[in-house]
């Protein structure tokens, strides 16, 4: 009994450690979330940098700023089969490296007009609207979205979410065509969340940009399990967790 306890605490300890992510919708974002519209500047301007101040955000909001991509990432020198289907300028590959930084050195992004989206301008990569974006907060947050598109084709495009080490939290990818808001948190409630990265994961003919950046901690988004397709049956990390304790619990009875 000791043994299968400690067995069991051990493995319900380390999938309790590591973060998931869930789907969320841009409803889920409440008005003290932070919001980035690119409308904050001029068109043209190449990897805008935000504070606080410039998005309408409050003392303590994260600074908030935008490249190619992550150090440790680089453009597939296949990406055919890295990335079956998609443009060459859109398939990155690799594991950033900690702590999560921007790479100064891979394609920019930039402001730009879209006339595909309602609400231009968007912010795209290099080349225009073919190329990876990533996003850096300077704090970590519970929830990260954005409009994402044009879309031509649904499972196109991804956004991965990594934490302040450069480990993978997870990803979502867009499940239709035209604008979609690509939204995730992480499934522990906890602020994990240092940067997001967009890119390719498939064939999209006329490429992507993105709108309506919403970011925050817990108190900014309201998950609501109808919503985002959640049931309330329990998550395996608390199925676990339920047993370890029944386990503990019949273990001093016997004693």
């Amino acid at each position: 009994m000791k043994r299968l306890t400690a067995l069991l605490l051990s493995i319900g300890l380390c999938s309790v450690a590591s973060a998931d992510v869930i789907r969320v919708a841009e409803s889920d974002f409440n008005a003290g979330a932070g919001l980035i519209t690119f409308s904050e500047y001029s068109l043209g301007t190449v990897n805008p940098f935000y504070t606080p101040i410039d998005y309408g955000g409050a003392a303590g909001d994260p600074d908030v700023s935008f490249d190619g991509w992550f150090t440790g990432q680089s453009l597939s020198t296949v990406p055919g089969t890295d990335c079956p289907g998609s443009a060459p300028t859109a398939c990155v590959v690799g594991t950033p490296t900690g702590p999560l930084s921007l790479d100064g050195s891979s394609p920019d992004t930039f402001i730009t007009t879209d006339g595909s989206n309602p609400t231009s301008p968007v912010l795209s990569g290099t080349p225009r609207f073919s190329g990876p974006i990533a996003i850096l907060f300077s704090t970590d947050q519970f929830g990260v979205g954005f409009d994402g598109g044009f879309f031509d084709l649904a499972g196109s495009t991804a956004i991965t979410a990594f934490d302040r080490a450069g480990g993978l939290l997870g990803s979502v990818s867009n499940t239709g065509t035209g604008i979609e808001f690509l939204g995730l948190v992480t499934d522990d409630d906890t602020a994990s969340i240092a940067g997001v990265f967009l890119d390719l994961i498939g064939s999209e003919p006329f490429g992507f940009a993105i709108d309506n950046i919403r970011f925050g901690g817990v108190g900014d988004i309201d998950i609501d399990d109808g919503d985002n397709g959640d049931s309330d049956v329990p998550e395996p990390e608390t199925l676990m967790l339920m047993l370890i304790s029944l386990l503990a619990v019949r273990a001093v009875r016997r004693r």
